[in-house]
């Protein structure tokens, strides 16, 4: 029998749950149409048919799953304060997977912008659809490492109470609770810092050698574009690396809140920095929005 984990809510939030319940439903929807929006344009329109807006395409995937995976347990908290989560292992899953997908994707996108800075003329031959492929079979594997383990921690041993220290059932805090000697730990673990760990450092290199290249760039025009496409895709990589540092002593309902800002901000403004930054997004929108205009013959 799979184990039933507590969760710890906002203290105090459940005696005026409309203050919590309002912004977290507006939060989830703005995610999701603005992810959306983007999943809809790029299907939509050929031209966006390439590798940069593939991964784009990939990461709005990964933040509309990523956001839907944290709306049960949130909500159940702040609307009937319920902190059993039968569904733990179901929830813990979902939520690794699509931060594992987000975090490759992004790791992805950063190759892409690298090989297009330091490489231009060979862009097309480097970045071609069989590398495409085995870039997409990476990130399926990564994701496939993550199947065994809600089996794993189901028939792990626990401590009693099983009370995990945030609002939704992460991998670590569960670990936590196994008792020593659990033999699926060390797996689970490996595959968890692997994913999690692997992929900033490497993002962080990549932007490093575009910084160098971009030291070098001549035209200023040219010089600010570069930055403005490296900026796009560096914002939210170093929200996601810097709110993982901050792991210093603070007080339970400051971590809580940080926990969620680490999880729900990303997915908010990761379309609203694309539609806005990239200027092919920005023009498709409007173009669709834009009422079609019909012709008269004088």
């Amino acid at each position: 029998m799979a184990p039933i984990f507590l969760l710890v809510g906002m203290p105090g939030l459940s005696v005026v749950p409309s203050c919590w319940t309002m912004p977290l439903i507006t939060v989830y929807l703005l995610s999701v149409l603005g992810n959306c929006t983007i999943l809809w344009i790029i299907a939509l329109e050929p031209i966006l048919h390439s590798p940069m807006y593939f991964f784009l395409f990939l990461l709005s995937v990964s933040d509309v799953g990523l956001a839907t995976a944290l709306m049960p347990t949130l909500l159940g908290l702040a609307l009937a304060d319920a902190h059993a989560a039968p569904a733990c292992l179901l929830q813990m899953f979902f939520i690794h997977v699509f931060s594992v997908m987000e975090s490759s994707v992004l790791l992805a996108m950063v190759l892409d912008q690298a090989l297009a800075i330091c490489h231009p003329l060979h862009y097309p031959t480097l970045l071609n659809n069989d590398v495409i492929s085995k870039i997409s079979l990476s990130i399926a594997y990564c994701l496939g490492l993550h199947l065994p383990l809600p089996f794993l921690l189901a028939y792990m041993p626990y401590f009693h109470p099983q009370v995990l220290t945030c609002s939704y059932c992460l991998h670590p805090n569960m670990a936590l609770l196994t008792c020593p000697g659990a033999w699926g730990a060390v797996y689970s673990l490996f595959v968890v810092l692997s994913a999690m760990g692997l992929d900033p450092l490497v993002i962080f290199f990549s932007y490093g050698l575009i910084g160098r290249v971009l030291q070098g760039l001549g035209s200023s025009e040219d010089h600010w574009k570069a930055g403005q496409t490296c900026a796009a895709h560096l914002l939210p990589t170093s929200l996601l690396a810097l709110i993982d540092c901050l792991r210093v002593p603070i007080p339970q309902p400051a971590h809580i809140l940080l926990s969620y800002v680490h999880f729900l901000l990303p997915p908010l403004i990761n379309p609203i920095l694309y539609s806005v930054k990239m200027k092919e997004i920005r023009e498709r929108i409007l173009k669709r929005l834009q009422p079609r205009k019909v012709g008269c013959a004088q």
